[in-house]
């Protein structure tokens, strides 16, 4: 791959296309102008010989010079030919006269003298329908050879002047205009890693720069979500995994600090075993959710089912806050559009919530509504007051009752919403008389 920077490759091109251009330019130039030199230089020779023929008259078959051709000009060149003799020539050298010699017979055409720098061109002088003699007409070419020179002198330095100028400004207009973007791809790096909610905030776009400040804008807004997702992920995994683990521990120190009945060790293994299976359910839970925002196929559960394994996860603790755990079954079986282990865990925290605060009886209940499956969890306990309904869903806050008794870490109710909103679904705390109330609504399969 080049190692050449993109504002060296684009200079490099101007000026490339730049040079073909003059080039050509001059080039064409210079062959018209050449072109045009050579047609007035013939014009000017045939000019001169036909005004020589209109001095001449003829006599019984032979040419009579009515006046002198005009010596004094410097390229004066008239020759005058008449059955073989010469009546009339200038003063020139032996090539020159060789030439024009040479001419004498044939047709009217043109001849070049190139070590004399001359042009001939030899005119027929005709009477009565048959030829008695020739005039040739001779032009220095000295002059249209000097502006020929000079024309390309010229043409040259012009076009090495255009390919500067416009190299230079070519340099100065690539460097302004990629400035801004060299500065905003700074920018963006360090606030990829310094400062990730900083934003360029040019508006609509409607240029390259702003386009591509929209683009940069994008990229920030991605790898802040992310690097979010990635902290919320983490705080929700421990969250999680404390629990099960704290009892792992627990139980495999008690039952390790002496010897024990085999009916004891048997009792620790299936604790352990079922906390476990609940970390690996909450692993499988996280990873569930994580497809579903990566927009990966979704599977399908039976409704009353997921209901039923939450309410089992949850049963030691209603058995400890001597609350009873009550499940309604639909009429007909209902499937909702989520995960098993992604359905239990949204459902989970929410009974776990309602067993912990709820007086003796917490009732589940499962239907439809507007093409959805509604879950409404009951409790008989203190409710949660009107203002803290929404609170009580950000990682970290707990309700009045929850901060007072220190139970938990206020991750719970977060994660159950962000569980069901990653499957498109919903929780909320609603107002009830005489309890509490939570609402978790999954899509239908």
């Amino acid at each position: 791959m080049s190692r050449v920077g993109i504002r060296r490759r684009l200079f490099l091109v101007v000026v490339a296309t730049v040079a073909i251009a003059v080039a050509a330019l001059v080039l064409g130039f210079n062959l018209i102008l050449a072109r045009t030199l050579t047609r007035d230089s013939r014009d000017l020779a045939r000019t001169r010989a036909s005004a020589q023929l209109a001095l001449l008259t003829t006599t019984h078959g032979r040419v009579v010079v009515r006046e002198a051709p005009d010596d004094a000009a410097a390229d004066a060149y008239i020759w005058v030919f008449s059955r073989g003799a010469v009546l009339e020539q200038p003063r020139s050298g032996a090539s020159v006269y060789a030439a024009a010699r040479a001419l004498a017979t044939g047709s009217a055409r043109y001849a070049d003298v190139p070590s004399a720098d001359i042009r001939l061109y030899a005119a027929p002088v005709v009477s009565e329908g048959r030829r008695v003699g020739t005039v040739v007409a001779g032009v220095s070419l000295a002059a249209y050879e000097q502006t020929r020179r000079l024309a390309l002198i010229a043409s040259l330095v012009l076009g090495g002047l255009v390919l500067l100028v416009v190299g230079l400004a070519a340099r100065w207009l690539l460097a302004a205009s990629l400035r801004p973007v060299v500065r905003m791809t700074r920018q963006a790096a360090a606030w990829s890693e310094r400062d990730l909610d900083r934003r360029f905030a040019l508006g609509e776009p409607h240029d390259e720069l702003s386009e591509l400040a929209a683009t940069l804008d994008g990229l920030l807004d991605r790898l802040a979500a992310s690097l979010r997702r990635e902290q919320r992920f983490s705080a929700e995994l421990s969250h999680e995994l404390r629990t099960p683990l704290a009892r792992v521990m627990a139980e495999s120190e008690l039952a390790l600090r002496r010897e024990r009945e085999p009916g004891e060790y048997r009792r620790a293994l299936e604790l352990i075993h079922r906390n476990a299976a609940q970390l690996t359910r909450t692993v499988d839970a996280l990873v569930a959710a994580a497809r579903h925002e990566a927009g990966f196929e979704r599977g399908t559960a039976d409704a009353y089912e997921l209901a039923a394994e939450a309410a089992a996860a949850c049963a030691d603790l209603a058995v400890q806050c001597r609350v009873e755990l009550e499940l309604s079954a639909p009429s007909t079986p209902i499937r909702v559009a989520v995960d098993p282990d992604l359905g239990e865990r949204i459902l989970q925290p929410l009974l776990d919530n309602a067993c912990r605060y709820g007086s003796r009886t917490v009732n589940v209940s499962i239907e439809r509504a507007d093409g959805a499956v509604r879950y409404t969890i009951d409790d008989d306990g203190a409710g949660v007051a009107a203002e803290e309904r929404e609170r009580i869903f950000e990682p970290g806050i707990r309700g009045i009752q929850g901060a007072r008794d220190g139970a938990g870490a206020g991750l719970g109710l977060a994660l159950a919403r962000r569980l069901a909103r990653s499957a498109s679904g919903d929780v909320e705390a609603l107002a009830r008389p005489g309890g509490g109330r939570f609402v978790v609504v999954l899509p239908s399969a």
